[in-house]
């Protein structure tokens, strides 16, 4: 492995840290907000590139389903749980997504400013975009 190759390998990883470090802080404040689900898909759109983050987000969103009594979105949860880690191992999750049932499973959204600037400069490895 040439010392390129290396340093790459090493920046990806740092970034991938950084990325999920922002979505461990919005999971924190979901935990806390009156508001859990703008902060629960805040961070979903930063886990999809990963398949066990991504899962976990799912899982939060879940047990947040759960409190809300809203078996609509529970039964959508599980679903996604089932699709999740897959989708993110190979690439095929549509960026943007909110991850909630209200919001279609392959449904391609814009990804706020804020968060693409986070995920960027790997912004999802170009996955396949159900398009």
């Amino acid at each position: 492995m040439s010392m390129s190759e290396s340093r790459m390998q090493r920046d990806s990883k740092q970034h991938r840290r950084d990325v999920l470090e922002h979505m461990h802080r919005e999971l924190a404040t979901a935990r806390i907000s009156a508001d859990p689900w703008r902060h629960l898909a805040r961070a979903h759109i930063l886990s999809q590139p990963w398949a066990w983050p991504h899962t976990k987000v799912h899982a939060a969103m879940f047990r947040q389903a759960l409190g809300d009594r809203d078996v609509r979105e529970v039964i959508g949860q599980l679903l996604r749980l089932g699709v999740a880690g897959p989708g993110s191992l190979v690439g095929k999750y549509p960026a943007g997504n909110t991850g909630r049932t209200s919001m279609g499973l392959t449904t391609i959204a814009d990804v706020p400013a804020d968060l693409e600037a986070i995920l960027s400069p790997a912004l999802f490895a170009e996955p396949e975009r159900f398009a």
